[in-house]
C-alpha cells in the first residue's frame, strides 16, 4: 500500500504540521460542513461557527490522532481502536462522512503547503487518508 519513502512522508508532514493542528482541523472541518452540510448534524451539541472555541479544539484533536497514526501506519488499526468503537457504538457517525473529511482534509493540506505539497506528497497523503478512513469505519462492518 504505502512505500516506506511514503510513509516517512507522510510523518514528516504530520510532525511539521502538529503546531498549527487547530488551524488545519477547523479549515477543514469547515470545509466539510460547507460541501456535505448533513455532517453538521453530528455536531449539534457544538458551536461550529468559524473560529469557535469547539471547532478548534475539535479540528486539532481529528489532526493530533491523524499525526498520532502516521508515526506508525504498520500500527493504525491498534492506534485507532478506541476512536474506532467511539465513532461506531458512542457517536454513531456515518462512516461515509470519514471519506469526506479526508478529501477536505487533502484540500486544506494543498492551501496551507502550497507547492510543499508535491504530487507525490498529495498521492502518499490520500493513500494514508483513504487507510485512516477505512480503519475508522472497520467496526461499522
Amino acid at each position: 500500500m504505502l512505500s516506506a519513502r511514503e510513509k516517512e512522508l507522510i510523518s514528516e508532514i504530520w510532525e511539521r504540521l502538529t503546531p498549527v493542528a487547530e488551524d488545519i482541523g477547523a479549515e477543514a472541518l469547515l470545509r466539510m460542513f460547507a460541501t456535505q452540510p448533513g455532517s453538521k448534524t453530528y455536531f449539534s451539541h457544538l458551536d461550529i461557527s468559524p473560529s469557535s472555541a469547539h471547532l478548534r479544539s475539535h479540528g486539532q484533536k481529528i489532526v493530533l490522532a491523524i499525526a498520532e497514526g502516521a508515526k506508525d501506519i504498520s500500527q493504525l488499526a491498534i492506534t485507532l481502536g478506541p476512536l474506532q468503537t467511539l465513532h461506531a457504538y458512542q457517536l454513531r457517525i456515518d462512516p461515509t462522512n470519514f471519506k469526506f473529511f479526508s478529501h477536505c482534509m487533502l484540500v486544506t493540506l494543498a492551501a496551507h503547503m502550497r507547492k510543499d505539497f508535491t504530487p507525490v506528497a498529495h498521492a502518499a497523503m490520500d493513500k494514508y487518508l483513504s487507510a485512516f478512513a477505512a480503519v475508522l469505519s472497520e467496526k461499522f462492518r
